[in-house]
């Protein structure tokens, strides 16, 4: 060990006991029985010990220390008479001979206790964040993390990827969020953006003859916060194959992923290889949603036919679909939460009914459902104890809300959620276009690099007027874990020609093609072989392997949710000098 120590906190054992030891880290706490004895816990990365003090002058200096101050104590083990079975140490205490602080902490009260810093305000945790991290708890997350990126280098060196760094500063690129920009202070007026993703770079590297690329990939995105979602900046394994299909991604995913899951998460089952694999508008029908947590064995069924005539106002004219939950127990009131609870995640009203223990229609709509009960319980295969929930509304509408019932109900009932275990299934068959909610134009629904299906020839047909692009669906796939997703990939549009027309429907022509990929476009007239990759996210891998609720447990100095680093006080007012240098002005918003 170093000279500050013999053994770390969390190494000795009782057949250590008599052995003369050096230990540091922070005290954590001192607990006084009378002048004469106090237990001190001392902490550090590895572990907890006991000391005790046993006479007035070693009491009294340790009572002069403040705590979490770092010390160092020199002593005897001993056997512990009132052992922790708890505590890797609890058999064993230190009688110390020595104290020495090695820096102490000068403020007598701390913004919360460490060890229960959890249970503290949330700004308060990330200002102080190196003392939250000071928590056993919290800390272990960030072990966890660094193993899991250790475990998925190894795995993918063994499957014969490189792992290449490509730039941090780079060219602003469509990619669906905001940029960060950084000013180029010998370029006035042009700006450098950081990478949302090295998208366009690993795709280079497989023109350029590299076979197999990933990295643990930094990206850039100027968005809003999200349970799943850090603004600001996140990481993924990034990677990339050539002369690839989407087969070959998955084969290596299923591959990687599983038994690092099974080893390093909170559950130790992971789905075997193959994945599921569910067509992007099957899942929006069967789930209700294109992240399905395929723990939950309830599915939605429409019943737009059967309801949509039934004489409830809110179901005329509308989808009506519906979630069948056979062997319910709750009770109205519970009913009626659950169905809170969904309209506030979907921003739609839900409804229900239930089948009483007899097999009466009863509660909710059912003296609308009543006259056609027979249809309906043959519809929907109903039972006695069954619940049925509604929604309704647009096609979208309805199916969101009732991917919402889904997974509400899902986690309520235990005999449809089987928990323990991380559930992977890919969705395919993407639809390469949507019309923008905000612009009400064509535009791309996911990776515009992606290949769309049929290739060329599909291409054509909708630029000529011959087939709704709408229809055209993607060489594109997401990676969902428990309702997570993951991952989104593509097998890659490397043709030029196809490249300029997929742009062009989305109302680029082919010279703002080439003026805003030049090195991509270029590239690919010099042969580009087929490629196909994907990146899946490491905060949420992680999250999920911590069962955290929260990306921002799993990252060792966050951002809040308006993307400020409340410990190193960013953003932050620069001088007016560094703004002269940069060639910027500041021009304050109207108020």
């Amino acid at each position: 060990m170093t000279q500050n120590r013999t053994h770390t906190c969390g190494e000795l054992r009782a057949a250590d006991a008599g052995k003369a030891v050096k230990l540091s880290g922070w005290m954590e706490n001192i607990r006084e029985v009378g002048s004469e004895l106090a237990f001190v816990i001392l902490r550090d990365f590895y572990g907890t010990t006991q000391i005790v003090a046993e006479t007035p002058e070693m009491v009294a200096q340790f009572k002069a220390i403040t705590k979490e101050s770092t010390i160092s104590v020199e002593g005897l083990v001993r056997e512990r008479a009132s052992k922790n079975p708890k505590l890797p140490t609890g058999d064993i205490e230190i009688v110390p001979e020595k104290v020495e602080i090695l820096g102490r902490c000068q403020h007598n009260e701390l913004p919360f206790q460490v060890n229960r810093s959890r249970e503290a305000d949330e700004a308060q945790r990330l200002k102080y964040r190196y003392l939250d991290l000071r928590n056993p708890a919290v800390k272990d997350n960030i072990v966890l993390r660094c193993q899991v990126v250790s475990a998925i280098r190894e795995a993918m060196t063994r499957h014969g990827f490189l792992e290449i760094t490509t730039p941090i500063l780079t060219a602003s690129s469509p990619e669906g969020a905001r940029d960060y920009l950084v000013p180029a202070r010998n370029h006035p007026g042009k700006f450098y953006a950081l990478p949302q993703a090295p998208q366009q770079f690993k795709q280079l590297l497989m023109t350029s003859g590299f076979d197999r690329y990933f990295q643990i990939a930094p990206c850039f995105r100027d968005e809003d916060a999200r349970a799943d979602r850090s603004p600001g900046e996140f990481y993924q394994l990034d990677m990339e194959m050539a002369f690839a299909s989407q087969e070959d991604v998955f084969a290596v995913i299923e591959d990687v992923l599983p038994p690092i899951f099974a080893k390093y998460g909170k559950y130790d089952t992971a789905s075997a290889a193959p994945f599921k694999r569910i067509p992007y508008l099957e899942a929006m029908e069967t789930y209700g949603t294109d992240k399905p947590d395929l723990r939950i064995d309830l599915t939605v069924q429409d019943v737009t036919e059967l309801l949509g005539d039934c004489g409830f106002p809110p179901f005329e004219h509308q989808t009506v679909k519906a979630v069948a939950v056979s062997g319910f127990e709750g009770t109205r009131k519970q009913i009626d939460k659950l169905c809170t609870d969904a309209e506030v995640q979907s921003g739609h009203k839900a409804y229900w009914f239930r089948v009483d223990e007899k097999g009466e229609i009863a509660g909710g709509i059912a003296k609308f459902v009543q006259p056609i009960k027979d249809q309906v319980a043959k519809a929907l295969g109903l039972e006695p104890n069954t619940l049925v929930a509604l929604s309704a509304g647009t096609k979208a509408a309805a199916q969101k809300t009732a991917g919402v019932l889904v997974k509400t109900l899902g986690a309520f009932c235990p005999n449809h959620f089987q928990k323990e275990q991380y559930a992977f299934c890919w969705i395919v068959d993407f639809p390469m276009f949507e019309i923008g909610e905000e612009s009400g134009e064509l535009e791309f629904c996911h990776n515009p690099f992606s290949m769309p299906s049929g290739g060329l020839e599909t291409v054509e047909k909708a630029v000529a007027g011959k087939l709704d692009p709408l229809s055209i669906t993607a060489d594109q796939y997401d990676l969902v874990c428990n309702g997570v997703e993951l991952s989104s990939g593509a097998v890659r549009n490397h043709d030029p020609e196809i490249m300029v027309k997929v742009f062009y429907m989305v109302g680029l022509e082919e010279k703002d093609v080439k003026a805003k990929f030049p090195a991509m476009y270029n590239a690919f007239t010099y042969g580009a072989p087929p490629h196909a990759g994907i990146a899946p996210g490491i905060d949420r891998m992680v999250m999920l392997l911590a069962g955290e609720d929260s990306i921002r447990e799993i990252i060792p100095f966050p951002m809040n949710k308006n993307a400020q680093d409340l410990m190193m006080g960013a953003p932050s007012e620069v001088e007016p000098r560094q703004l002269e240098e940069l060639h910027i002005a500041l021009v304050k918003p109207e108020a």
